[in-house]
C-alpha cells in the first residue's frame, strides 16, 4: 500500500504507486477544498436571501478578504514547506523546531494584518466605489472577519504542517465539520425568529435576525473551533511534529536562520497574492460602475466558479506535499514525476468540473439568489468561465509543485504577470461595450494564457535543479 513513508525511505516507486499515493493525499484535500467553497457557497445563498443590497455588500468586500486571508496563508507556507524538506530528510527534531517558531511568527504576523484591517475597514468600501447604501453593512462584513485573522493564521499554519507532514485526512474533516458548523451558525444567527413547516408539522424556529453581522460572525465562530482543533492534533497527536513533554517546553523563539529560510519562500507568494489581489479589486473597481445586479452577479458566480477550482487546490497542495518530501530525501527524479502526475490529475478534474459548471449554471445560480436578474447574469459569465478551467488547473497544480521545492519567485512573477498584463487591460476594455460579461471573457482568456505559461515552464524551465542541496540537510538553528 503507497505511503508517504516510501518517498522518505528511498524505496523504489512504480507509476501504479505514484498514482496511489497522489489519490492518497489528492481525495482528502480536495474535500477540505470543497468543504470550505461550500462554506462560502452557504453563506453567499443565506445572505443572497436578504436581498440584492446585502449580497452586493458581501459582494464587494470579497476581493479584499481573500488579500488578507491569503497573505496569512503564504506566510504560514514558508514555515510548512521547511517542515516537508525536514521530514523528508527524517529530521523531526529540525520540524518541531521550525513548528515552534512557525506558531509565534505566524501568530504576531496574524495579529499585525488584523490591527491593518480592522484600521481601513470604515472608508474601505467607500475607496471601492461602493453605494452609500451598501458601505455600512460591507464595512461591519469586513472588520469581523479581519479581527479574527490570528486565529486564521493558526489554522493555515496547523492545517499546512498537517498536509506536509502527509496527514490530508485531519484538515479535510476538520474543514467538513467547519461547514457544518457554520450553516448551523448562520441559520440562526442571520435570519430571525420564523416559523418553518417540515411535513405538514410547523414550527418556531428562533433566531437573532443579525443579517450580514450575524453572517461574518457564524463564518468566524467555525473557524475558530477548527483552528483549535487543528492546532490541538499538530502539537499532540501528529506523529514526527508532535510537541509533547521536553519538545513542548524548548524555545519558540524566532531565529534568523528559520525566518530567512520561510521569507526566501513565502516573501515572493506574499507580494504575488497581494499583487495579485490588487488586480482582482481592480477588477471588483471596474465592475462596480456596472451596478448593484452585476456586483452580485459577479460574487456569486466567483463562489459557484470556486466549485471547480477548488479540487485543482486540493490536487496542489498534494503535489507540493509530494515535491516537497521527495525533494528533501533528494529523489529529484521522483520530484519530476511527481509535478508532472498531479498536474496531469489536476486538469483530467477541472476539465469535468467545467462541464459540470457549464450544463448546471442556470440551476446552481439560482439556488443562491432569489433575483432573476442576478442568477441569469451569473449564469451567463460562469458559461464563459468554464472554458478555461483545464488551463486554470495547470497553473494551480504546477504551482503547488514549484512551491513543493522552495522555487516561487518566478511562478509568483508569472501569476501577478499574468493577471495585470492580460486580464485587467482586456477587462477595462470590453467592460464598458459587454458589462460584466466582457470582464468574464477577459478573465477566460487571461487563466488559459497563464496554464499555457506554466506548462511551458514545468516542461522547459529550470525549476528543479538536481545539484541545489535540500535545507533539510543543513542543521536547524534553535535559540536555548
Amino acid at each position: 500500500m503507497a505511503d508517504i513513508s516510501q518517498i522518505q525511505s528511498g524505496e523504489p516507486l512504480s507509476f501504479r504507486r505514484q498514482l496511489a499515493l497522489t489519490a492518497k493525499l489528492s481525495v482528502p484535500a480536495i474535500i477540505a477544498q470543497l468543504s470550505t467553497i461550500l462554506m462560502q457557497y452557504i453563506d453567499a445563498a443565506m445572505v443572497g436571501r436578504l436581498g440584492a443590497d446585502a449580497a452586493a455588500s458581501v459582494g464587494l468586500m470579497n476581493s479584499s478578504l481573500w488579500m488578507f486571508w491569503g497573505v496569512c496563508s503564504t506566510i504560514t507556507m514558508g514555515f510548512s514547506v521547511q517542515v516537508a524538506h525536514r521530514l523528508g530528510a527524517r529530521d523531526n527534531s529540525g520540524a518541531r523546531t521550525v513548528l515552534r517558531q512557525g506558531i509565534v511568527a505566524s501568530a504576531l504576523a496574524g495579529l499585525i494584518l488584523a490591527l491593518i484591517g480592522v484600521a481601513i475597514a470604515r472608508p474601505l468600501p467607500v475607496w471601492l466605489g461602493g453605494d452609500p447604501e451598501i458601505c455600512g453593512g460591507a464595512s461591519l462584513y469586513f472588520a469581523i472577519f479581519v479581527g479574527a485573522l490570528p486565529v486564521l493564521a493558526m489554522n493555515y499554519l496547523g492545517g499546512g504542517m498537517l498536509r506536509c507532514a502527509g496527514n490530508m485526512k485531519v484538515p479535510g474533516l476538520l474543514s467538513v465539520a467547519m461547514c457544518v458548523l457554520d450553516v448551523v451558525f448562520n441559520f440562526f444567527l442571520i435570519f430571525p425568529t420564523r416559523e418553518i413547516s417540515l411535513g405538514g408539522i410547523t414550527m418556531t424556529m428562533p433566531g437573532c435576525g443579525l443579517g450580514i453581522l450575524g453572517a461574518a460572525t457564524g463564518t468566524v465562530a467555525a473557524e475558530c473551533l477548527c483552528a483549535g482543533a487543528t492546532m490541538y492534533w499538530l502539537c499532540r497527536r501528529q506523529e514526527g511534529l508532535n510537541l509533547l513533554g521536553a519538545e513542548a517546553r524548548k524555545s519558540y523563539r524566532p531565529t534568523r536562520q528559520v525566518l530567512h529560510r520561510a521569507a526566501r519562500i513565502a516573501v515572493p507568494m506574499t507580494v504575488e497574492h497581494i499583487v495579485f489581489c490588487g488586480a482582482q479589486i481592480t477588477i471588483t473597481i471596474i465592475v462596480a460602475p456596472l451596478g448593484v445586479v452585476a456586483i452580485a452577479a459577479n460574487a456569486f458566480a466567483v463562489t459557484a466558479e470556486s466549485l471547480c477550482y477548488m479540487p485543482g487546490f486540493g490536487i496542489g497542495e498534494a503535489a507540493t506535499t509530494l515535491c516537497g518530501q521527495s525533494y528533501g530525501a533528494g529523489r529529484y527524479d521522483l520530484v519530476r514525476r511527481f509535478a508532472h502526475l498531479t498536474t496531469g490529475l489536476g486538469m483530467l478534474v477541472m476539465a469535468v468540473m467545467g462541464v459540470i459548471m457549464y450544463v448546471f449554471a442556470e440551476q446552481v445560480m439560482a439556488s443562491m439568489t432569489p433575483v432573476p436578474e442576478i442568477a441569469a447574469l451569473g449564469a451567463e459569465v460562469l458559461r464563459i468561465e468554464a472554458w478555461a478551467e483545464p488551463m486554470y488547473a495547470a497553473s494551480i497544480v504546477a504551482y503547488g509543485a514549484f512551491v513543493g521545492v522552495g522555487d516561487t519567485l518566478i511562478p509568483a512573477s508569472m501569476n501577478f504577470g499574468s493577471i495585470w498584463l492580460v486580464r485587467i487591460p482586456l477587462a477595462a476594455i470590453l467592460a464598458p461595450t459587454m458589462g460584466l460579461r466582457g470582464v468574464w471573457v477577459a478573465m477566460c482568456a487571461e487563466l488559459t494564457f497563464r496554464g499555457l505559461i506554466f506548462l511551458v515552464r514545468m516542461r522547459f524551465g529550470k525549476w528543479l535543479k538536481p545539484g541545489r542541496t535540500p535545507e533539510a540537510a543543513s542543521p536547524v538553528e534553535e535559540v536555548a
